[in-house]
């Protein structure tokens, strides 16, 4: 046993030596999360580990060889936002645990992440180039899509992404018109063992309805640390609004839902009696990212302005 762990974390080293050995002589020094890393100036085989980071990076028109994105091992997709934009892309497993030996073999010329991989960034930074993002949830989406930017060197392609998010902003201000006006909008999640998950303002769709200018509860109208508190079903009239929207995840999620649809507070609340729940897709409400924003955009066009 112990010749053959020698044996295979040697293999694994040279592996590591010859990937560092082919890295671009021409780079840039950036700032990131755990220090700084000089990227080279045109890189040619990205790997991205967080599937906001991956949208970030087709937003600006680099497409990465592999990435990091499932949330656990159940899921081994990306995202269903991104639709056909993967055509191609390795998985490379658990974003917040990615498969170090799927990325060595993919031999990246550059490796983008998130802050919760600072634990690996040693073993990660050996084999390709590495910034990891900051991160301090949902609130800092923004953030994290200039950091990419900043990282790809795509100044101009990110002033673009802006450009149009705010284009579809203001289309769908006129198609809404004043029928949101004095309506309040509540977005949460049903989750099981942790009760109900309220989005606030400086959440990722919560700062989307800011943009638009549609309003809030007054219980959600607040800054939460990561743009969301939990709340007890006892308590969900609290964030009862005119307007009640539901992300959900899986199956799960979905029975949680069903039990709290069971429960008698679930028909005083005023969304349902005007029957105005929509329930969506929880990765893309919490996407964090333009590519998702975009589909959370569709979303709002579809129950606000095309639905009686």
């Amino acid at each position: 046993m112990v010749i053959a762990i020698v044996a295979c974390s040697n293999t694994l080293v040279d592996q590591v030596e010859n990937v560092v050995s082919t890295r671009l002589g021409s780079c840039r020094v950036i700032q990131h999360s755990v220090g700084e890393a000089c990227i080279p100036d045109q890189p040619k085989r990205l790997a991205t580990l967080s599937h906001l980071t991956l949208a970030n990076a087709i937003v600006l028109g680099v497409k990465p060889i592999g990435s990091a994105s499932a949330l656990n091992n159940e899921q081994d997709n990306f995202p269903a936002y991104l639709k056909d934009k993967t055509e191609g892309i390795k998985q490379l497993g658990e974003q917040t645990n990615p498969n170090l030996e799927k990325i060595l073999l993919l031999k990246p010329d550059l490796i983008l992440g998130w802050q919760p991989l600072s634990k690996i960034y040693p073993l990660l930074s050996q084999i390709a180039p590495t910034a990891l993002g900051k991160w301090r949830g949902p609130p800092s989406w923004r953030e994290h899509f200039n950091f990419v930017a900043e990282a790809l060197g795509k100044k101009e392609a990110a002033q673009e992404a802006w450009d149009n998010y705010y284009q579809r902003i203001e289309q769908l201000k006129i198609a809404l018109g004043s029928r949101c006006q004095d309506q309040t909008i509540s977005v949460i999640s049903v989750s099981d063992g942790r009760g109900i998950i309220v989005n606030t303002k400086n959440s990722f769709a919560g700062s989307i309805l800011d943009d638009i200018g549609l309003q809030h509860p007054k219980a959600q109208n607040v800054i939460a640390p990561v743009g969301r508190f939990s709340l007890s079903e006892e308590k969900i009239g609290e964030i009862d609004g005119d307007i009640l929207f539901i992300s959900i995840f899986d199956s799960r999620g979905r029975k949680s839902l069903e039990k709290l649809q069971s429960k008698p507070l679930w028909k005083t609340l005023k969304a349902v009696q005007q029957e105005k729940v929509y329930l969506v897709e929880q990765l893309t409400w919490g996407g964090s990212n333009l590519l998702a924003a975009d589909a959370v955009i569709d979303d709002l066009f579809k129950y606000l302005v095309n639905t009686p």
